[in-house]
């Protein structure tokens, strides 16, 4: 194992997809997105996907010189086309420009169309909550749940997060996909020949499985049952109806080489506190609400690991394993 400090890690992705075809601001970008989810331990979503992109960038999967625009805007809602290229770019543009028009709307929706992968929803939020306002984010995926009661795949695991600020702490951060489990864990059991749990898949008959190879050909469960499809629904129809994006089942998956450019979706949902009760009354109430949560012993708060993790990683460095950090050097061309 080595430990790089996030610069370093940052320097050498970038490189690694810049040499694959993406942009240097798109690179760059990208790079400090997948290092920061990394040094919050959400490996998934880290360091993991270097590979991945510059393969989808290698293969036209993505566009890697895309520019992010504006393409439709009114009032407190507009929309974004990443141009087939890569999420981050685009998912940062809107960000920013939401943010640049809250003071006078109060409450913004920005759309994303034409996406790629948008990595942990919840960092895509940091700059809402650091300029004190509170940020939900949605995106789709490729098809993974299926309709309550149906047996193919239709939905993507659809994943949200909200963060909201307070004015003497970390924000209060919320994140989660809507399969019981990640698909990643199922592939981990399917390569060490380990069963599953019952309740993480269903087989291609629509049956629930213990086999893992089984339940990547067939389909996630849904978390929460019913509740959690309805809301795999709710999260598709919010990303891909208001803004043209591709459905879960029109977009291959991006665990393979070669495929269609995916074109999901994403939708971030800004509110300014004080358009509404005002932030005086916001920041103590929340605090209120936060005192009577950790009054139970043991409990903790949603987002709380991510951020002790990221605040230890800055002083002692990110450990990548040795074999990782080869991979990421070839893919950047080095020795």
């Amino acid at each position: 194992m080595s430990r790089l400090d996030a610069l370093t890690l940052e320097s050498l992705v970038t490189r690694a997809l810049v040499r694959a075809g993406a942009s240097d601001e798109a690179a760059r970008v990208t790079a400090t997105s997948l290092v920061a989810a990394e040094a919050q331990g959400l490996a998934g979503h880290g360091l993991s996907r270097v590979a991945q992109y510059a393969t989808h960038l290698r293969n036209g999967r993505v566009f890697g010189d895309a520019q992010p625009r504006i393409v439709a805007s009114r009032g407190g809602a507009f929309l974004v086309d990443a141009g087939e290229g890569l999420a981050f770019p685009a998912c940062a543009f809107a960000v920013s420009e939401a943010i640049a028009r809250l003071p006078e709307q109060g409450v913004v929706f920005a759309g994303v169309t034409n996406s790629h992968h948008f990595g942990a929803a919840a960092g895509h939020l940091e700059a809402a909550a650091a300029a004190g306002y509170v940020g939900l984010a949605f995106s789709n995926s490729p098809a993974a749940i299926p309709a309550w009661g149906g047996k193919r795949a239709l939905y993507g695991t659809n994943p949200i997060a909200a963060v909201f600020p307070r004015r003497d702490g970390p924000p209060l951060v919320i994140d989660l996909s809507l399969s019981e489990v990640a698909r990643g864990k199922l592939m981990v059991a399917a390569k060490e020949g380990r069963e599953i749990p019952l309740g993480w898949a269903y087989d291609s008959e629509g049956q629930p499985t213990t086999d893992p190879k089984k339940g990547l050909a067939g389909a996630m469960a849904p978390a929460g049952g019913v509740k959690g499809a309805a809301l795999a629904l709710v999260v598709e129809l919010l990303v891909t109806v208001l803004t043209g994006a591709a459905f879960g089942f029109e977009a291959d998956s991006f665990f393979v080489d070669e495929g269609n450019r995916p074109r999901i979706g994403q939708a971030f949902l800004l509110v300014d506190p004080g358009a509404l009760a005002g932030s005086d009354s916001y920041f103590a109430r929340i605090e209120t609400l936060i005192s009577a949560i950790l009054a139970d012993e043991g409990v903790r708060l949603p987002g709380t690991r991510r951020q002790q993790l990221a605040a230890a990683t800055s002083e002692s460095g990110i450990e990548v394993a040795d074999a990782q950090l080869a991979q990421l050097r070839q893919l950047a061309g080095e020795a």
